[in-house]
């Protein structure tokens, strides 16, 4: 079994409602990516999700993508990010690590190379935001050394898709709840579990919500419906512009905490 299906049944078993922070890898600095990861895992998180940065991030609003200028300023690229999943290795064994990006930067390492390279550092899935259902046989490497492709479904995903894309899922399905780029404020509740019950008539796999939920109130509706919900932007945003070790960690904790007690809060 796979960490990510392993950490899902694990949540299921005590009926316990996932927490995946999103990071871009490398800011706010990149010597302290790996202290963060943990950092995040001692504040609850049960699956990271580890952005690529990319000068064109298309889904991505303005938070994000200013992480991804900077950290792209400052030289990080897959390699890093890779040496750091393996550091982050070293003390965690269980967390699962997803890096969510796009295709070009996979494309220039080479497929096949950078799927051997990050099962072996120990990154567990990857979820290519420009790589749709239709196109998945470019990925087919990396399913085949045993990543697993987690696919998007969002609000203009049309009914003739949902089958295929329910069968094809692997380790979670990733439900945007709004249309349009990361860090939207105006998602709804209600709308968002209308489209997740129907996308349970096509999948038994767990079903992760992200895209505007910023607070341990927004995170606390999803949870009433979602098997784990997704925090980027706010948290980026938090992070930005501390240096300091003991900053990034501390404002990591502080920011995921309540977010955790609301999820664990009948």
């Amino acid at each position: 079994m796979s960490r990510i299906d392993a950490r899902f049944a694990a949540l299921a078993a005590t009926h316990r409602t996932g927490l995946i922070p999103f990071i871009t890898a490398g800011d706010p600095a990149p010597e302290h990516t790996v202290a963060l990861m943990h950092a995040l895992v001692d504040a609850g998180a049960d699956l990271i999700e580890l952005g690529v940065p990319f000068s064109d991030p298309m889904a991505d609003g303005a938070v994000i993508q200013h992480a991804s200028e900077r950290a792209i300023t400052k030289g990080v690229g897959l390699g890093e990010i890779l040496g750091w999943v393996e550091a982050f290795r070293r003390r965690d064994a269980y967390t699962p690590v997803v890096l969510m990006g796009y295709l070009n930067p996979l494309e220039i390492h080479g497929y096949a190379q950078f799927a051997q390279e990050a099962v072996a550092a120990g990154v567990d899935g990857v979820l290519v935001v420009d790589c749709p259902l239709e196109e998945a046989a470019v990925l087919q490497p990396l399913r085949a050394a045993g990543l697993q492709q987690i696919l998007l479904a969002a609000p203009t995903t049309a009914a003739a898709r949902m089958s295929p894309l329910g069968k094809a899922v692997e380790g979670f399905l990733y439900y945007v709840s709004v249309a349009g780029t990361t860090g939207n404020r105006h998602m709804s509740a209600d709308d968002v579990a209308v489209h997740v019950a129907q996308l349970r008539q096509y999948t038994d796999k767990p079903l992760a919500v992200g895209f505007g939920i910023r607070d341990a109130g927004g995170a606390k509706a999803v949870a009433r419906f979602a098997d784990a919900v997704v925090i980027g932007s706010a948290l980026v945003d938090a992070l930005a512009g501390a240096t300091a070790a003991d900053v990034v960690a501390s404002r990591a904790r502080e920011f995921l905490a309540p977010i955790r007690a609301a999820l664990d809060t009948p």
